[in-house]
């Protein structure tokens, strides 16, 4: 599989990231959470994923554009954990909530663990319907 972040899957829409905070729902592995919601975009790509970094926790930019970037390498280097367990379009918010600042390994194998809950939980929620 394409181990890319591409702009096509980059979330950026404001009314997608506005559903996805009214309708989405979320699973944790600390200190990530992810915020996914089913939605059919125009784009042919399977998910849409967006990272971010509260202010609240790292004043600084800096610090903040750091971890981002870490997830988002996190995201590209384990999307394929995600991609083989959809068969419906997602939208995920990807968040990092602590003010512990962990190395780029820690984060890497809580991303891997968070990404088998998500598909666990996108599973159960196929087999109800």
């Amino acid at each position: 599989m394409d181990a890319s972040y591409p702009k096509a899957e980059k979330l950026k829409s404001k009314k997608i990231i506005d559903i996805l905070f009214t309708e989405g729902k979320s699973v944790s592995k600390y200190p990530l959470r992810l915020v996914y919601v089913a939605h059919d975009f125009e784009d042919n790509v399977p998910l849409k994923m967006g990272v971010s970094v509260s202010k609240k926790y790292f004043k600084k930019a800096v610090d903040r554009n750091y971890f981002k970037r870490v997830l988002r390498e996190c995201y590209r280097l384990n999307k394929p954990l995600l991609q083989e367990n959809m068969n419906a379009k997602y939208c995920c918010m990807f968040f990092y909530q602590t003010k512990e600042k962990l190395s780029y390994s820690e984060i890497n194998e809580k991303t891997i663990r968070l990404f088998e809950k998500f598909a666990q939980a996108i599973q159960a929620e196929q087999h109800l319907l």
